[in-house]
C-alpha cells in the first residue's frame, strides 16, 4: 500500500510577552508560619504587568476566573516591571491541610482547577475607550491585554519520618493574544528547550536530513523540530516516519519566525 502523505501546514509565530517557567513552579514552606506554604516561581516579562494566584477556581466560557472556595483569601494582583529571570513568591502562606487532598490533586468537573496563575501585561498603548479603572481581578480579558495562564494540581508526596511534601504539577499553559486563546505545546529541538539539551539527535540548529539548512519544520504529533521545509516536503512523499523517533507522522508544521 502507498505511504500516506502527511499534511503540510504553515504557522506564524505569536509574540508572548510573559512566560512562567513551569519547571520552577513550586510550593515553599512559609518561613513565618512553617505549617503554611507559599507559591513561588520564576518568570520572564518584556513589559510590566501583574500576577494573580487562584486556588480551587473555575474558568468560565468567556475566559474569566472565579474562586469557588472561601477557605482561601480573595485573590489580589501583584504588580511587576519588565525583566528576565524574575522571582515571584507569595507574601503570606496558606494551610493546605485544611483542604481535601482530592480537591487539590485532581481536576474538577466544569473547568475547575486546584491552582491557576494568571500573568497579565499592562498595555503600552491602550485604546482610547479603555476603562480608566482596572478590570476586576479574574475578569474576562480585554483584547488589548496579553495574558498567560498556568493550570496545575497539588499533590502530597509522603516521605518516611516527614509530614509529607507538597508538589505542584503543571497540567497546561495557555496564552491570550489579541483576544485569541492558544494552548502552549513544547516543541523538541528548538534551541534552549529541555529536549534539545538532552538529545544529541536534535540539539543542532541544522536540518537532520541535509545538515546545512536551518530546521524550521516540526513533526506532529511527536513535536520534533528536526527538518528544513525543503527536506520535509521531499520526505513526506517517501516515508511517514519521524527521522528522530520513527513515530508515524500525521502532519508537518512549518513555523515561520
Amino acid at each position: 500500500a502507498p505511504v500516506p502523505v502527511p499534511e503540510y501546514q504553515t504557522a506564524n509565530t505569536v509574540r508572548n510577552e510573559v512566560n512562567l517557567n513551569k519547571g520552577t513552579l513550586r510550593l515553599e514552606r512559609d518561613e513565618a508560619m512553617p505549617g503554611n506554604h507559599v507559591v513561588a516561581f520564576s518568570f520572564d516579562a518584556t513589559t510590566s504587568g501583574s500576577i494573580t494566584v487562584f486556588f480551587l477556581s473555575k474558568e468560565t466560557s468567556n475566559g474569566s476566573v472565579v474562586s469557588l472556595s472561601k477557605m482561601f483569601p480573595a485573590p489580589t494582583r501583584h504588580h511587576f516591571k519588565s525583566g528576565l529571570g524574575q522571582k515571584f513568591k507569595q507574601e503570606s502562606g496558606l494551610d493546605f491541610s485544611l483542604i481535601d487532598e482530592q480537591d487539590l490533586s485532581q481536576l474538577g468537573t466544569d473547568n475547575v482547577y486546584p491552582l491557576i496563575i494568571r500573568i497579565e501585561t499592562t498595555p503600552k498603548n491602550p485604546p482610547p475607550d479603555a476603562a480608566e479603572s482596572p478590570e476586576p481581578v479574574g475578569g474576562a480579558l480585554k483584547k488589548w491585554i496579553h495574558c498567560q495562564q498556568t493550570y496545575a494540581v497539588i499533590r502530597k508526596i509522603e516521605r518516611d519520618g516527614d509530614e509529607g511534601e507538597l508538589q505542584v504539577r503543571v497540567v497546561k499553559q495557555i496564552i491570550w493574544v489579541d483576544g485569541v486563546r492558544y494552548e502552549l505545546q513544547e516543541i523538541f529541538g528548538i534551541g534552549g528547550s529541555e529536549a534539545s539539551n538532552n538529545s544529541s539527535d536534535s540539539s543542532g540548529k541544522e536540518c537532520v536530513i541535509c545538515l546545512s539548512e536551518p530546521k524550521d519544520t516540526t513533526v506532529l504529533p511527536c513535536r520534533h523540530m528536526c527538518m528544513c521545509s525543503d527536506c520535509a516536503n521531499v520526505l513526506r512523499h517517501q516515508t511517514n516516519l519521524c527521522p528522530i523517533c520513527r513515530c508515524p507522522v500525521e502532519e508537518l508544521l512549518h513555523i515561520k519566525v
